[in-house]
């Protein structure tokens, strides 16, 4: 595993779940979503999460062309910032419609793509990601040079990634979100933290996150020990433990910087991470070198 001085902060601003109704501030229309990236970009981010809506009934949206709406609004201002497009079967099980968005070329071309490392049951509903599916979609981003973003939400999920790893479809260096605070899976609390930590294969860069209330803690954790941050409306709607009032993306980064700076850590830049994950440089050049 790699642990840098430098704070990699992976903003998540919509995720698949939230809605006005539960809080008005989620960012759903893709201008919503864009200037939501921007506002975040200006204070210090280092890579985007990205998650499409469908403007009017709000359910997410696997289409390329709403990813390509998003992609063009961020990089007609912020040519390196580094951008995931989500791939999750949580709504979604054909291969086509979940990879619809690694077909966008030029520009709008993605420098990674979500991979849930195994299937998963979330309170209500579940999340299906067969061998098959894991495998064609990692062959996939391989092919069009596409770094994939792995997702893991237990210890079984990192083992995974080993035997990917083995079939030649991943290739180093490896970035991986922990997720920790889901229901079924690794639970937020420090015994799974350094369990998955400690199981990650060779050349992995890492961030942690918490589900709900337990965004703040983890986020916390991981900047104390040296690593990478995911936070935003995706991963908790609150801003407080009590649930007494709504987060704002902006909000909940503004704290994390507060947090870094007592923590003596500066926000690693996109172009840093560029180089650390081996991807171009931006500004027309994305995706893997």
């Amino acid at each position: 595993m790699t642990k840098n001085d430098s704070l990699i902060i992976n903003f998540t601003p919509t995720g698949m779940i939230p809605v006005k109704k539960q809080n008005p501030f989620v960012p759903i229309k893709p201008t919503e979503i864009v200037d939501d990236v921007l506002e975040a970009c200006r204070l210090g981010i280092t890579s985007v999460h990205l998650h499409a809506r469908n403007p009017v009934s709000q359910e997410p949206d696997y289409r390329a062309e709403l990813y390509a709406e998003i992609i063009s609004g961020i990089r007609k201002y912020e040519k390196e910032l580094v951008i995931c497009v989500s791939l999750s079967g949580r709504n979604f099980n054909e291969f086509e419609k979940r990879a619809d968005p690694l077909s966008l070329k030029g520009d709008l071309k993605p420098d990674m793509g979500s991979l849930t490392l195994s299937s998963l049951n979330f309170n209500k509903q579940a999340s299906i990601n067969t061998p098959q599916m894991i495998y064609d979609l990692a062959a996939e981003m391989k092919k069009r040079k596409i770094k994939p973003e792995l997702e893991a939400f237990d210890a079984g999920m990192i083992n995974y990634a080993k035997y990917l790893i083995k079939k030649n479809v991943l290739k180093p260096p490896y970035y991986f979100n922990l997720i920790l605070g889901n229901i079924a899976c690794a639970q937020a609390d420090l015994l799974h933290a350094g369990l998955m930590i400690n199981d990650l294969p060779e050349n992995s860069v890492w961030t942690l996150a918490g589900i709900g209330s337990n965004q703040l803690k983890i986020n916390s954790v991981s900047i104390s020990i040296g690593g990478g941050v995911r936070v935003g409306l995706e991963d908790n709607i609150w801003y407080d433990k009590n649930k007494t009032k709504p987060a704002k993306n902006i909000d909940l980064l503004k704290r994390i910087h507060a947090i870094a700076g007592a923590n003596e850590r500066a926000v690693m830049t996109p172009s840093e991470f560029r180089k650390i994950l081996n991807l171009k440089p931006g500004r027309g050049k994305y995706g893997c070198i």
